[in-house]
């Protein structure tokens, strides 16, 4: 894109229209090109205080320009006069004079700087008193091409996720992976509850088995009695209970032995036996 650059001073201004009642003026120029609604293409000059309808300012500003507007009609050169007050500032008129007539007249003139005079127009379109200022155009160049944006954003790194966790972008944290369905019924990769073996990773201790999910009731233990124990109350009473059985079988004999002998005897003392 070619651009031309354009060096305006605002000069001075006489005559132009009072707008204070009861103060003198106190008189800037806001300068700008028209239809580049940017900002940063409106200047102002520094503020005349106490000047009255005649503010001489001397300021200098400049501007550059599409060299492809130049020569088109439409574009304009405005210079707005404004009266500085406390509760807001009030226009006093402006001047604007196409650009294309400007840049004509400074070709055809030859001249370095161009000093001209316009007539001042008020809010209801008269004229009231003249601005003088000087412009310049400059020699066109060339605008270097912009640049590609590159983004300079920091790239967000989220830590590497703990192993056997994986990261949930729904959520914006870890999670487990859900278990894979498996052969059998349960998990892959574990096996199913209650198998030989298994044991839930903790503390070492192996899970409590609560009935109704597939794990027989908890017996209650049996209890001990006064004898130390079960086993050995059993053993000592079943003990006692044979020696008690032997003894009267023996006892039973002994008497039966006593019995014979005593019948022996007694068929002694009768004579002797009989004999059949």
């Amino acid at each position: 894109m070619e651009l031309r650059p354009l060096d305006i001073k605002v000069i001075s201004a006489e005559n132009i229209k009072n707008v204070n009642t009861f103060s003198k003026m106190d008189v800037y120029a806001e300068v700008f090109i028209s239809s580049y609604s940017n900002k940063s293409y409106r200047q102002k000059t520094l503020v005349d205080k106490n000047s009255g309808p005649n503010p001489k300012w001397n300021h200098s500003m400049k501007f550059t320009l599409d060299e492809s507007s130049i020569n088109k009609p439409g574009l304009y050169l405005v210079i707005r006069l404004k009266s500085e007050r406390t509760l807001g500032d009030k226009e006093i008129g402006e001047v604007s004079v196409p650009v294309n007539e400007m840049f004509n007249q400074e070709t055809s003139s030859g001249a370095a700087e161009r000093f001209v005079e316009y007539p001042v127009v008020t809010e209801s379109g008269k004229p009231k008193g003249t601005l003088k200022f000087s412009y310049k155009f400059g020699e066109k160049f060339t605008a270097p091409e912009k640049k590609k944006d590159v983004n300079h954003e920091p790239v967000t790194a989220y830590p590497a996720a703990p192993y056997g966790m994986a990261y949930n972008q729904q959520n914006s944290g870890y999670a487990y992976p859900p278990p894979q369905a498996h052969q059998g019924g349960y998990p892959a990769g574990y096996p199913p509850a209650g198998a030989p073996g298994y044991a839930q990773p903790g503390y070492g201790y192996p899970p409590v088995q609560q009935p109704g999910y597939g794990y027989p009731p908890v017996q209650p233990p049996k209890r001990k009695n006064k004898f130390g124990g079960g086993g050995l109350g059993l053993g000592l009473g079943a003990g006692l209970l044979g020696g008690l059985l032997v003894g009267d079988m023996i006892s039973d004999v002994g008497e039966m032995s006593s019995y014979a002998d005593g019948y022996g005897d007694a068929m002694d003392d009768m004579g002797g036996g009989f004999d059949f």
